[in-house]
């Protein structure tokens, strides 16, 4: 009887968080849609940005660029980092476990502390200045560490069958490692690069050191720009824009929200196409 009442208990409670969670996210997001919706303006894409307009255009293209260059920078060593961990080292290895316990800490590191690393070495040490090319190494090496856990977590998953199995059958290690453990683990390794994307697009603060607030799309990645959430901080910081400002969190809620559906489409096809 007991332990019925502690089961219905901890039921309730748990349905007590979903739903104080769902209410807090639903009600930011009415919020935001309730403040920005209104204040979209067909001026608002324009293709350059002028004091009147505060054109967001320029601030998504340099989204997307800073996202791309990020994680082809940090992908690869990231899940090759975590197959090495999970598949080639030794279990009891101290090189292993100062790995995995660096990466945890880097992961807990506030964002902040990265921009002012990007600062000394990207922009002032190597003399990039403000491009988008520190912001992006400087992102590359704040998500490198959820990657590599994620990548790393999602491997170990993976049942000790399906590696003895394919020994089995006469195949090496590396063929396994990419024919077999791989494709089961890429929900999870997807899952951790999908955080990763958040937040790449979601962050201020390192970019403010490295990138710079420029909002035009700059030539190259030695230049500087903006993104969305530099955009919106400056925007809403100069206090002159506030309805642009609302609109433009508008734009960067919907753009992650279609990130996270392309996401999670591509998860589902690479995910059959590793079950075939």
């Amino acid at each position: 009887m007991n332990q019925t009442k502690q089961s219905a208990f901890f039921r309730l409670a748990l349905w007590t968080c979903a739903i104080v969670t769902a209410v807090i996210i639903g009600g930011l997001v009415i919020y935001i849609l309730a403040k920005g919706l209104l204040n979209i303006r067909p001026s608002l894409f324009s293709l350059h940005y002028t004091s009147e307009n505060a054109s967001v255009f320029p601030a998504l293209v340099n989204t997307v660029i800073v996202l791309v260059v990020s994680l082809v920078m940090a992908v690869p060593v990231g899940v090759g980092a975590a197959i090495y961990l999970a598949e080639y080292a030794k279990t009891g290895n101290i090189f292993v476990r100062i790995i995995r316990i660096t990466a945890e800490t880097l992961t807990g590191i506030p964002s902040i502390v990265y921009g002012l690393f990007g600062l000394l070495f990207f922009v002032t040490a190597l003399k990039w200045q403000f491009s988008l090319l520190a912001g992006c190494c400087t992102l590359a090496i704040m998500i490198l560490p959820v990657i590599m856990r994620t990548s790393e977590e999602a491997l170990l998953c993976v049942p000790v069958t399906y590696r003895e199995a394919s020994f089995g059958l006469g195949a090496g290690k590396l063929r396994t490692v990419f024919k077999t453990v791989l494709p089961v683990a890429i929900p999870g390794i997807v899952n951790g690069i999908v955080l990763s994307v958040g937040r790449i697009i979601g962050e201020t603060a390192a970019l403010l050191y490295t990138a710079g607030t420029v909002a035009h799309i700059p030539k190259n990645l030695m230049g500087s720009g903006r993104t969305l959430a530099v955009h919106l901080y400056s925007l809403w910081c100069e206090g002159l824009r506030t309805e642009q400002a609302y609109a433009t969190a508008v734009v960067l809620l919907l753009f992650v929200i279609l990130l996270n559906f392309i996401s999670g489409k591509i998860e589902d096809a690479m995910t059959k196409s590793g079950m075939a």
